[in-house]
Formats: structure tokens, C-alpha cells, sequence
């Protein structure tokens, strides 16, 4: 089966809705590395390789809202898609107290590279796919870890993202998700929502499309039956946040 760099769901799926994953899979393409980073496979299948649960998730929300999903398909350690290009993490030599042995002495030549085969490629279909409605709402699904060695606990089943250029979205929803009884929601956890040249940054914030970024924990996405869960949880209530917002 030949690579390419990204896989597209629905393309002609009519609702407003975009679904992004940028961390779906952990997979080395044969061009980085020979296709092995040089870390065992237990890291591998770790958040610091991709983001846990998020595929399924966000495969299944794309089906329930009629929605366009795009997935980047290789893993973050290769090159962060969710990275801006000047950004000193978009090539990871270290994560979460994990030396990646393929990347401990990569070169600019070869971060150029991986941009032009991997990265820029992704990016572009995204921005396609984005620019295809006027009125689109950018949804980005990823996922977190329960837990960073040497941090305590993340008690969020759930956050959202947003930067105050674009919020308006995002804060709505947040709104509907605190409405829910027995969530935990994250308002800019475990991460701040403004990070310069992200993927929201390139395709939502800088050309004003209604967006937000959804964090679940991965334990609460780790098995098929919790995937299909939370995206019939989560596509009512991205649906109701839309109608009642008005935006």
C-alpha cells in the first residue's frame, strides 16, 4: 500500500463542520529513519508518539455531523503537524523525559524535508478542504495523557482550547460542555489555546473561520466503545452550540 501523508473521510460530506486530527497515527514512514525512530514499541503506542483515541473519535463524529474528516498519517515524533514551521519543538528531540534517537542529531536539511513530504502536503489538503464553504467551523480533535512523568494528575475528562482573536466559538461550547453534570471541562487545559503557527492558528485564526480545539483524555477514549461514546456525545452538543449561538 503506497503512503501518502494524509487520508481524507467524506470529502463531500455537505455540513458546515471540519474535522481535523492531527495526531492520528503513530505510523514511521520508510523515508524518516528507515521507518524506525529507534524507540521500543511500548513508547510507540504512547501519547508521545500520537494522540490516543483520537482517529476513532474523530472518525465517528465526522460520520454523525455529515462532516469532512482530515487525518495526518504519520506519528508527531516524525514532524508535529500541529507545529508552526518556526517553531523549536516541531521536530522533537525529547518528550516527556523520552530521548528519540532518530532525531537527536537531525539536521535543517532534513526538517526541510520532512516539511515538504509530510508536513506541507497535509497542510495544504487542510487548507483546501477549509477554504471549500465560507461559513466552515473548525473542529480539531486531540487527546491528552492522564498523567506527565513528574506532573500531577490532569483531573479533566475534557478540555477546549481557544485564543482570545477567535474565541467566540470556543467559549460557547465550553458553556454547553460545563452544563453536563459530570464533566470536568478544561478552559484552556491542559494546554493554552494560542500557540503561534499551530494548525487552528494557520486554518481558523489567522483567516477568521469559527473553530475549537478539543482535548479528551485519553483514558477516557482508549477502546473502541469509548470512541464511538464520546463522539455521540460530543456531535449534540457541538450541534447545540452552533444553533444556539448563532454564529
Amino acid at each position: 500500500m503506497t503512503y501518502i501523508p494524509f487520508s481524507i473521510y467524506g470529502a463531500d460530506r455537505p455540513a458546515r463542520w471540519l474535522i481535523t486530527c492531527d495526531h492520528a497515527s503513530n505510523f514511521v514512514p520508510e523515508d524518516i529513519a528507515g521507518g524506525d525512530l529507534g524507540l521500543p514499541t511500548e513508547d510507540m503506542q504512547r501519547h508521545i508518539a500520537y494522540d490516543v483515541g483520537a482517529l476513532g473519535t474523530s472518525l465517528r463524529l465526522g460520520e454523525l455531523l455529515d462532516a469532512p474528516v482530515i487525518c495526518a498519517n504519520w506519528s508527531r515524533l516524525c514532524i508535529d503537524p500541529n507545529r508552526g514551521l518556526d517553531d523549536p519543538t516541531l521536530v522533537m528531540r525529547l518528550y516527556d523525559g523520552t530521548i528519540i534517537p532518530a532525531n537527536r542529531y537531525v539536521d535543517e536539511i532534513e526538517i526541510q524535508r520532512r516539511v515538504e513530504t509530510h508536513y506541507q502536503p497535509y497542510h495544504d489538503a487542510l487548507e483546501r478542504l477549509a477554504a471549500a464553504r465560507k461559513d466552515v467551523v473548525v473542529i480539531a480533535m486531540h487527546s491528552f495523557s492522564p498523567k506527565l512523568k513528574g506532573r500531577a494528575p490532569r483531573p479533566w475528562e475534557i478540555g477546549v482550547l481557544h485564543a482570545p482573536s477567535g474565541d467566540r466559538f470556543g467559549r460557547a461550547l465550553i458553556a454547553q460542555l460545563e452544563q453536563e453534570p459530570d464533566l470536568n471541562v478544561g478552559d484552556n487545559e491542559p494546554y493554552n489555546g494560542e500557540l503561534h503557527g499551530d494548525s487552528i492558528d494557520q486554518h481558523a485564526l489567522r483567516p477568521g473561520r469559527l473553530n475549537a480545539l478539543i482535548e479528551l483524555r485519553h483514558d477516557e477514549i482508549d477502546t473502541p466503545q469509548s470512541q464511538m461514546a464520546w463522539a455521540g456525545r460530543l456531535a449534540p452538543i457541538l450541534e447545540k452550540t452552533l444553533a444556539e449561538s448563532g454564529l
